[in-house]
């Protein structure tokens, strides 16, 4: 499963149960799927192939926010570092000081059984349902 780990410095030091889908907001009249599509490539700076696509639903985050997910067969080529947008934060806070940071630092391949281990619990049903949909459950 292919998961991206979020950019900023408030993630640096956090691994397990931080990598998610890329994912982003979809604006307004947007398709879901068109809006996936963009954020896939907005977040790792690859356009998602075109093919059969796997629907997976949706799944609430702990803000509230609500992920609509579909799964893909693709590649990423060894050693490629996502090109991502970057995001402004007031760094350190208090400063005054403007930094930019990558909305994703890095993104990778992961066993099913690494993906459980690493994916942030709100995005696991995905897996499940994937799972499910590929008949290895």
């Amino acid at each position: 499963m292919f998961l991206a780990h979020p950019g900023g410095p408030y993630f640096v030091n956090k691994d397990k149960g931080y990598w998610g889908i890329p994912k982003g907001l979809i604006d307004p009249g947007e398709d879901h799927l068109a809006a996936a599509a963009r954020e896939f490539e907005e977040e790792v700076g690859m356009v998602p192939p075109d093919g059969d696509l796997i629907e997976l639903g949706t799944a609430a985050q702990k803000n509230g926010k609500i992920v609509y997910a579909w799964a893909f067969e693709g590649d990423w080529p060894d050693g490629k570092e996502p090109d991502c947008n970057p995001f402004s934060l007031e760094w350190p806070p208090k400063s005054g000081k403007i930094r930019e940071f990558p909305e994703v630092d890095k993104v990778r391949f992961f066993s099913l059984e690494e993906a459980r281990e690493n994916m942030t619990e709100s995005q696991q049903p995905f897996l499940e349902r994937l799972l499910e949909k590929l008949g290895n459950v």
